[in-house]
């Protein structure tokens, strides 16, 4: 008794489960609460880590890594606790450039296999004889001689940064070699004068000159390490081999992790935000309102201007049907993510019911469906950088309002099983036909943009809550589309079905003529665009299939479809009109 000496360490929960329960056990240890340190104390901590992980992993740490570890991780990473996490990331990062520095850089690895990739279709088309896999193979070929010379050009710079990394790693060799003789002799002469015996002048002295030179080691690397930024001006925009690890390593790392884009723009994304609204308005015609809302949200988040504790933006979306109301969601999702369908959509349909508002969040405990979780909160657990589409959100059960409630305001929800979501990184868009009608009539009646924006207000009152209504950024009206904006949605149409056929390797010509008449036929005022792609089925793809399935177009050729005495007709292509027609689309699409 009294002479044992034993610290353990655990969390709260296994605390409560396995000691407190045991009155016995627990008060023969004194509980000691380690709360999570904050940021400030963190940035401490890892730069008394900073050292080990230098010597550890060969590379430079910058002390602004070390901020920036604590701060993106405090924000980003919401379901581990500081410091580990900080420290995580801080070891990942490290470890990349490590590993950089040993293999082929990622950028080499990435032209590389394209090219392979490209070789094996190559060898495949030059064993077919047909007239497309001849342009296939000329399209591959011309494409194999970029990716070659892009890979000579990175195989030179790499090169080239081998060379001035050579000298480095041996310094950093040396150095470490030198700190282990100066901490063993230092520890050796510590022995001795405990134990009382004498030390030499001849280990003094050594002492001293092993000091000496892991300073003059150390400060050869630190000027190495400063030369790439004095030298900035004449080498690569972006180099291959790095040596430190700075605040951008570490946000590629938190991006990684997350799908949370934090590393610093390049100027071709800057640019795109600059004209998103241009991107957005070549699939959403017309509704400026809504595009300008949207793309200033996007740009507030990407430029760091955002209110971190709320999502990136909340809008309803408001306006009869078929006007883009989830066109532009849509049309959002692909210009943030490349795809259409990266985003989470819930039709409010489905949680009509009081019991279906346990589906957002997960079912309590006891009932089926419990290990599950919610749709909602799963969904944004796995995908954090995201948009949320809650569709048609007047028929959801007014329960489901108030756990929207905290999502809004704080931008996190907690789900069944008590885990913190974070809704920071997400936009919210919520559609409505509330006020279609009114919307409808005071368009056609010629009223201003204020009377329905009046009317849709009383609507909106009338239907959702005021403390619902208060925490939503904007309410955008969408308006009737007209004759004009019908007419231009017919071309996106179009180009869509043009693009399916030349997957099989058809070509299609679309006469503005019928074009037009595809516009007057499908133009209606109530429904919006959705007749026009009614006419498009019905009109052109229904006869075009009997056509391809008749063998009235062989493989490979084209139709023109054209309008005569109010009928559509299809002609098929010559093979000089449908190599013009290839050219004049690869032109304009260049």
């Amino acid at each position: 008794r009294g002479e044992l000496q034993c610290v353990g360490a655990t969390t709260l929960d296994e605390f409560r489960q396995h000691i407190e329960k045991d009155a016995a056990l627990e008060r023969r240890f004194q509980p000691v609460y380690v709360g999570e340190p904050t940021v400030e104390d963190t940035i401490a901590i890892l730069r008394g880590l900073k050292p080990r992980y230098e010597s550890h992993h060969g590379v430079k740490i910058k002390d602004a890594a070390l901020v920036a570890a604590a701060k993106l991780s405090a924000r980003y990473i919401t379901e581990r606790f500081l410091p580990d996490k900080a420290i995580d990331l801080i070891d990942e990062a490290a470890s990349r450039l490590a590993m950089e520095l040993e293999s082929v850089p990622t950028e080499i690895d990435e032209v590389q296999r394209r090219l392979t990739q490209l070789e094996l279709a190559a060898r495949q088309l030059q064993e077919e004889t047909e007239a497309s896999a001849r342009e296939q193979l000329a399209d591959i070929e011309a494409e194999m001689e970029d990716q070659r010379r892009q890979l000579a050009s990175l195989r030179e710079q790499w090169e080239a940064e081998k060379l001035g990394l050579g000298d480095v790693q041996s310094v950093r060799q040396e150095l470490e070699q030198a700190v282990r003789e100066f901490d063993q002799l230092q520890t050796a002469i510590k022995q001795k004068q405990a134990a009382g015996q004498p030390v030499g002048e001849g280990e003094y002295q050594k002492l001293y000159e092993l000091d000496l030179r892991r300073r003059q080691l150390q400060e050869r690397i630190e000027e190495e390490a400063e030369e790439p930024a004095k030298e900035e001006a004449d080498r690569p925009a972006k180099k291959l081999l790095r040596q430190q690890v700075t605040e951008e390593e570490i946000a590629e790392v938190v991006s990684a992790w997350t799908g949370i884009p934090l590393s610093r723009m390049q100027e071709t994304e800057k640019a795109k935000l600059l004209v998103m609204e241009e991107r957005l308005h070549q699939r959403v015609i017309g509704q400026d309102e809504a595009v300008a809302a949207v793309s200033n949200a996007v740009r507030r988040s990407r430029s760091g201007l955002q209110d971190p504790n709320r999502p990136i933006g909340s809008f309803i979306f408001l306006g009869p049907t078929g006007v883009g109301k989830t066109e532009l969601c849509k049309a959002l999702a692909e210009v943030m993510f490349d795809d259409e369908n990266a985003m989470i959509r819930l039709d409010m349909s489905e949680f009509m019911e009081r019991h279906t508002v346990s589906r957002l969040i997960g079912a309590p405990p006891g009932y089926v469906g419990y290990e599950e979780g919610g749709r909602l909160t799963e969904a944004v657990r796995r995908r954090p950088y995201c948009v949320v589409l809650l569709d048609e959100i007047e028929k959801a059960h007014r329960d489901v309002f108030n756990v929207l409630l905290q999502v809004l305001d704080d931008g996190r929800l907690s789900d069944n099983q008590g885990h913190t979501v974070d809704f920071t990184n997400t936009i919210i868009v919520m559609t409505s036909n509330i006020g279609s009608q009114a919307i409808q009539r005071v368009t056609e009646e010629g009223g201003d943009e204020q009377v329905i924006r009046e009317a849709v207000s009383a609507a909106l009152s009338a239907h959702f809550l005021p403390e619902f209504l208060n925490r939503i950024d904007e309410s955008i009206v969408f308006h009737p589309l007209s004759r004009d904006q019908i007419r231009r949605i017919v071309d996106l149409q179009v180009e869509r079905l043009r693009q399916r056929l030349v997957e099989h390797g058809w070509s299609l010509d679309v006469t503005e003529a019928a074009r037009d008449r595809i516009a007057a036929v499908g133009y209606d005022p109530i429904f919006g665009a959705r007749p026009l792609k009614r006419v498009i089925q019905q009109r052109i793809e229904n006869p075009l299939a009997q056509e391809l399935l008749r063998g009235q177009l062989p493989p490979g050729g084209g139709v023109r479809v054209d309008v005569r005495d109010a009928e559509f007709t299809f002609e098929p292509l010559a093979a000089e009109e449908r190599a013009e027609k290839s050219r004049v689309e690869t032109v304009a699409v260049n």
